[in-house]
């Protein structure tokens, strides 16, 4: 395990011991990026602790974090750990009642919001929030409804408080509660998983060798939700670990352009957000003309045989390299450029599965995006693509340190010491997930002879025909979203006769396909471009996978209206109880 002494908030210390000067974060105050040290930062983490201490904070204490992405997110979550205890983050998303939920189950004595609009859904069930002894709000956001400034709850931190401060870090355990992650979950009340000191400390020292030698040289942009452990790990876990500077986006919709101005180096990004870029990137060089389309299509073929070659750890021939420098310097440089990618060396994707397609795109433009496969319950890594090691529809091979096997039922078991220490005051849950040593994800894949994984599918998600048939329809759904007019593909058939799908549309891609249409969804150009798209995936599937009638719908899934989680993920029980009218009508005249 991990020694005692060498846990996040110790990394975050030594950084600024060792590098007091160097950046650790910028974020935008009136229009300008302001850099942080890393002395600085530590600073602020240790007066936060102490801060928390005068408020009575007990060891294994909790706080709760509500807000989007910014510097009070993460040094309140350190400072939780510096003073024994543990952050659980809260979806901005959520509503009132999901946010009280999360606050008294974590039972947290402090809760950190970022302005009037979420302090609102905290004040809406206060009442039901008994042991919270503080609400904090981020900086910009006065006092307000029994909520005190940021720069108050720093007041508090009185340097009398330090000797406890360092006392209860030397007192900090491997084995101690470090981070509370609230599942998005598809089902039921979000489950916290409670991660350990070892299991973030390892695992980010084991994501940071993975990443080769990710160091202080290395740039983020942070804007994915902090509360998933996927940012947590990358904005405040391998950061600490290893000294490099974080951004923090604006907002979602400042995202393309806070990334053009701080060219990461490492991008991690889910497999919507890709997704869309492959769109709009891939209308923009269709609509090329003449030579310069000519010279692109070169330059896409001299990059997707260079990667191909790189994935397998195969050498690049001297005259093939040299046609890869001639295409970057014509095309590709600019192209990167533009996108804020041109001193990208690690593009990421996960939390969903993501087509094969979009991932070959990249690859053609010199942006090679390697696909990680993990979950809350493992702190966030289980498998990845690699430089050397890389297969298109694969996930990867498992981390250095993970086992992974497969059960005699399909599902997709991991041991290692990223695995969690169980479930938040739910221990049938914790029994349930945690067998032999073994964590059982829940998801459905193969291994290969070379010890690539393939997630073909969720357990809770397999359709059982009215037939007796099992269909995983998760790559039903990515074959369908290669057409760019759709946004989303649901597939419905649990105990009915054959496969439906509901379908919604790219608002953008929709009226170019049917420009001046008064309702897209029942525009004949468009039935006809998705008709297509489900003859071709169909003519790949066996007769029971076939997808026999398709409904468009009227508007997008949403987090809004309980559709989708805060990470994007489909809630089909949601869906099926929201459409059930269109779903229904599929299925009243039977099969076609």
């Amino acid at each position: 395990m991990t020694q005692p002494g060498d846990t996040i908030p110790h990394r975050l210390l030594d950084q600024a011991a060792k590098h007091p000067s160097a950046i650790a974060y910028q974020a935008k105050l009136d229009g300008r990026w302001l850099p942080t040290t890393w002395q600085t930062y530590a600073e602020q983490a240790r007066t936060a602790a102490r801060a928390l201490l005068a408020l009575g904070f007990p060891r294994h204490g909790k706080v709760a974090i509500l807000g989007f992405n910014r510097p009070e997110w993460t040094i309140l979550a350190h400072a939780a750990m510096m003073a024994g205890g543990a952050a659980a983050g809260i979806y901005t998303t959520c509503s009132a009642s999901e946010v009280q939920y999360i606050v008294h189950h974590s039972e947290a004595h402090v809760v950190l919001v970022e302005d009037a609009g979420q302090l609102a859904k905290l004040s809406e069930l206060r009442d039901r929030m008994p042991l919270v002894r503080q609400v904090v709000l981020m900086r910009g956001t006065p006092a307000a409804d029994g909520a005190i400034a940021w720069d108050d709850f720093l007041a508090l931190g009185a340097p009398a408080h330090d000797p406890e401060v360092d006392a209860r870090l030397a007192a900090l355990e491997p084995s101690g509660i470090a981070s509370l992650i609230y599942t998005s979950g598809t089902t039921g009340p979000p489950k916290a998983v409670m991660l350990t000191h070892d299991n973030l400390a390892w695992t980010a020292q084991l994501v940071s060798d993975v990443f080769g030698g990710y160091a202080a040289g290395d740039t983020l942009l942070s804007y994915l939700p902090l509360s998933h452990i996927a940012e947590q790990m990358l904005s405040i876990h391998m950061t600490a670990t290893n000294g490099n500077q974080v951004y923090f986006a604006e907002s979602l919709d400042k995202v393309v352009d806070n990334m053009r101005e701080a060219r990461p180096t490492i991008f991690f990004s889910v497999p919507r957000i890709w997704e869309k870029l492959h769109a709009s990137i891939a209308e923009k060089l269709a609509a090329q003309t003449g030579a310069r389309k000519q010279l692109i299509a070169w330059a896409r073929r001299v990059c997707t045989e260079v990667h191909a070659r790189l994935d397998r750890g195969e050498p690049v021939p001297r005259v093939l390299r040299a046609q890869h420098a001639l295409a970057r310097r014509l095309v590709m440089t600019k192209l990167k450029t533009a996108l804020g990618l041109d001193r990208a060396r690690m593009l990421v994707s996960g939390a969903a599965p993501i087509a094969a397609e979009v991932l070959a795109f990249f690859a053609s433009i010199d942006l090679p995006i390697r696909e990680v496969y993990g979950q809350s319950e493992d702190s966030g890594p289980t498998t990845i693509n690699q430089a050397g090691a890389t297969k298109l529809g694969t996930v990867g091979p498992p981390l250095p340190g993970v086992e992974v096997k497969i059960a005699a039922d399909g599902e997709v078991l991991v041991r290692g010491r990223n695995v969690f220490a169980g479930y938040f005051k739910e221990p049938e849950a914790t029994a349930e997930a945690l067998q032999d040593g073994w964590l059982c994800s829940g998801d459905l894949g193969e291994l290969d002879r070379q010890g690539f994984l393939t997630i073909t599918g969720r357990k809770k998600e397999i359709i059982i025909t009215a037939g007796g048939k099992n269909i995983t329809p998760k790559n039903i759904e990515a074959a369908i979203k290669q057409l760019a007019v759709v946004s989303e593909a649901v597939v419905i058939g649990d105990r009915r006769k054959y496969l439906t799908a509901l379908i919604t549309l790219d608002a953008a891609a929709a009226q170019k396909l049917a420009p001046g249409a008064a309702a897209l969804a029942s525009a004949p150009e468009i039935r006809a471009a998705v008709q297509r798209q489900i003859d071709e995936v169909n003519a790949h599937l066996a007769r029971v996978e076939q997808v026999k009638k398709f409904t468009i719908l009227e508007r997008q899934l949403a987090i809004e209206t309980g559709e989708l989680t805060p990470t994007l993920k489909i809630k089909r029980k949601v869906v099926a109880e929201h459409f059930a009218r269109e779903i229904d009508a599929m299925y009243a005249e039977g099969e076609p």
